[in-house]
């Protein structure tokens, strides 16, 4: 994006704004620190996994840490390799107070539509965790919890400890679950592109066909089934 190029427009800045401060930030513990304060003893994070994907389930998840939690590079799960978000996946499952995941099959996804099924998900992970938490942090989200205070912050994942555990947390979940789709359906390379919308992701479809685990109320894969059977 050159914002030099043309007259100035201020929403292309304020998208690069956004864009350039979300690639710097780093998560604090400031939210969490606030709560913790204010009396708020267990404060859970939470964030999904897969919701754009054309294909597998939507896996969201929620994390309470505690306050003497210590792992070093804990960040926003889409800017760490693989092997750094396996690495922080076990230190957030053994020191966290408590962890949960919700996953929400492509059949319903289907047939809630995208936004409503990861509603879902984020509530069922904070109302299954083992530990009932007195306040929520939800990635993006407004969700009011029966009887749990939470509050939505936009980039949470990269702004927010708690937040940016729960990504890891639901990130390598989905992550191993697409593996496990590869084994059986090797054709489609779910262990390379993890179901998103990939170059290569549409080439398979084209040359293989729908499966039952693309989600069919997607645009993308709507025009490619018309395409493949016209």
């Amino acid at each position: 994006m050159l914002l030099g190029a043309g007259p100035y427009n201020p929403h292309l800045a304020t998208i690069y704004f956004d864009w350039y401060t979300y690639g710097m930030t780093k998560p604090t513990w400031r939210e969490e620190n606030n709560l913790w304060e204010s009396g708020y003893k267990f404060v859970a994070g939470a964030d999904e996994a897969g919701r754009g994907a054309w294909a597998g389930p939507l896996v969201a998840a929620a994390v309470i840490l505690p306050k003497n939690f210590k792992a070093t590079g804990l960040n926003d799960s889409k800017k760490l390799s693989p092997i750094q978000r396996e690495r922080l996946f076990g230190i957030i499952k053994s020191q966290s107070v408590a962890w949960q995941v919700s996953i929400i099959s492509v059949q319903e996804i289907d047939r809630r539509g995208v936004g409503r099924a990861n509603m879902k998900a984020l509530r069922q992970c904070v109302e299954h965790l083992k530990k009932k938490p007195n306040f929520v942090l939800v990635d993006g989200f407004k969700i009011d919890f029966d009887s749990t205070l939470s509050k939505r912050i936009i980039h949470g994942d990269a702004r927010v400890m708690t937040i940016a555990a729960a990504s890891i947390i639901a990130k390598v979940t989905r992550d191993h679950i697409m593996v496990g789709l590869h084994n059986k359906f090797p054709q489609y390379h779910f262990d390379r592109h993890k179901g998103y919308g990939t170059e290569l992701h549409h080439q398979a479809i084209k040359r293989h066909g729908v499966l039952a685990l693309h989600r069919r109320s997607y645009l993308p894969i709507k025009k490619l089934v018309k395409n493949i059977h016209t």
